[in-house]
């Protein structure tokens, strides 16, 4: 009888800065987890590498911690995201597509802050022309319907899913994608019939 070699648990060869990005992303759900009660081990095991090859290619623990959240609030997964959503859609079903995404966004960040002890904040606006940008192609097919240029219509949006993203406001609310886009490419207004548009 033939017994397979034990299998190492050796990290594979990587480049020092993709290490640094595995390990980052292999630590986020462990921060939104433990908060900073996580270990070093528990990072490791959810890297696929030993310890002693986090402090390869990191000081410590809370730099690796600043690593992930630093890699978490990278605006560019979130607003490629956004230039997925087909611009040919109907109007309602790109805000709600816009609003589901930005709720996710939100509520990742305030859970974050929330483990890591901190105040929830909105991520950085870096470059802002960069996501009016994408609102301005999203909504191109719209612009006869719409009543305020793409970028107060992203201003309202980001807004409107910032609050209800809130922890200890949205899910009290009892609206959902959905019904935000709703409101916000309707209204509250009744229709010319006198009724409330239907869902």
């Amino acid at each position: 009888m033939t017994t397979s070699p034990p299998r190492s648990t050796r990290a594979r060869p990587m480049p020092v800065d993709e290490r640094r990005a595995a390990i980052a992303r292999a630590t986020l759900p462990l921060i939104a987890a433990h908060g900073h009660e996580v270990t070093t081990r528990q990072i490791a095991d959810a890297a696929g590498v030993a310890e002693g090859t986090l402090f390869r290619v990191f000081d410590d623990k809370e730099a690796i911690i600043d690593a992930a959240v630093e890699q978490f609030l990278d605006p560019g997964p979130f607003r490629d995201a956004l230039r997925r959503i087909d611009p040919t859609l109907p109007l309602e079903l790109k805000v709600e597509l816009v609003l589901d995404r930005m709720l996710e966004r939100f509520a990742g960040i305030f859970g974050v802050f929330a483990a890591l002890g901190g105040k929830p904040r909105p991520p950085q606006m870096r470059n802002p022309d960069v996501i009016v940008a994408i609102f301005e192609e999203l909504l191109a097919p719209d612009l006869d319907a719409l009543r305020v240029p793409p970028s107060q219509v992203f201003a309202f949006v980001r807004l409107i899913a910032f609050a209800s993203a809130m922890p200890h406001f949205g899910p009290t609310s009892g609206l959902g994608p959905a019904e935000l886009a709703h409101l916000v490419v309707h209204g509250i207004r009744l229709d010319e019939k006198g009724a409330a548009p239907c869902s």
